[in-house]
Order: C-alpha cells, then structure tokens, then sequence
C-alpha cells in the first residue's frame, strides 16, 4: 500500500528512481520544509471569537427591523382591507356588517345583489402577520368599519411590536 503525503507549494517531488526510493524522498522533502499548510487552532478560535462579536452587534438590529416589518406588513394589509371594503361599498351600498365580516369580501353573503367579488385579490382573508385574524366592526364608533391586528401579542393592548394596530390611526 502506498501513502502519499501533500507537500507545500512550489515544492517539486524529486525525480524517482524506484518505487522504494520515491517513498523515502518525500519523506525527507517534508521534514526539510519545517511546516504544513493547515491553521492552528488558536486562530479557529480567534476566528470564531470576531464571528460571535460581529453576530452580537448585528443580531439585535436584525431582529428588530424583521419586527418593525410586520408591524408595516399589517398596515399594508389594513389599508387594502380598506380599499377593497371601498369597493364593496361602491357595489353594494353598504359595508358589511360585523356578522358577515371581512368574509364578504370573498364570498357572496346571502341575499345580496350587485356583489362584484371577489373583492381581495388572493381570494381568501389573510391573518395579520404574526397568524392572529383581523377584527373587523361595522359600524364604528371611529368610522363607518373599524379593522384591528392585536400585534404580535394577540391581545389589547401592549408597546413596540405588541401595540394593536388600527385601521383609524396612521402609522
């Protein structure tokens, strides 16, 4: 069986005799060159130590503007609400009441001529961004419809990410 060993670059092998003499030359070659490409493992370690304080710094910031982005995300998806509701609105003369929802956006409601629908383009209500589904209330106390992502907490009230979100306040 023969072993071959890597040898550094820029090293030429030796020309071989024999099969026997080959072996012993790239032996001797490799204890003549005093090193062997590799990294030592306090540079892993070095390596690692930049990579862990690098993550430390960016982390943070990344998971905040991934949670400021749903928060913009359900904004959106109020406002399309909104101008769908609009057009439901335009169709049928009114907007839905709270018992038929945001449903009837997509599905005809019962006993309803002039229904144009489906009014949201994917054909079915999406859930706010963190999975929770929309309130929706016709009529309002702040408007003829009121549409409510709780945030990501799932409930009243809360700050930052955990804030509801409503269609009657801008963000």
């Amino acid at each position: 069986m023969k072993i071959c060993k890597m040898l550094p670059r820029g090293f030429r092998r030796p020309e071989r005799s024999s099969e026997q003499g080959s072996h012993e030359a790239e032996t001797a070659a490799a204890s003549r060159t005093g090193h062997e490409d590799g990294f030592t493992l306090i540079e892993i370690l070095v390596v690692i130590t930049i990579i862990g304080l690098l993550m430390s710094l960016v982390g943070p910031r990344v998971l905040n503007y991934l949670s400021e982005s749903k928060v913009k995300a359900a904004s959106i998806q109020i406002q399309s609400f909104a101008s769908s509701l609009d057009l439901f609105y335009l169709d049928m003369g009114h907007y839905p009441p709270t018992s038929e929802g945001l449903g009837a956006l997509v599905q005809r409601p019962a006993g309803e001529n002039g229904w144009n629908g489906p009014y949201l383009q994917k054909g079915y209500v999406p859930n706010d961004p963190w999975g929770h589904p929309y309130s929706y209330r016709s009529p309002s106390e702040h408007g003829p419809y009121e549409i409510v992502s709780l945030g990501s907490s799932g409930k009243e009230g809360g700050t930052g990410t955990a804030v509801a979100i409503k269609s009657w306040e801008r963000r």
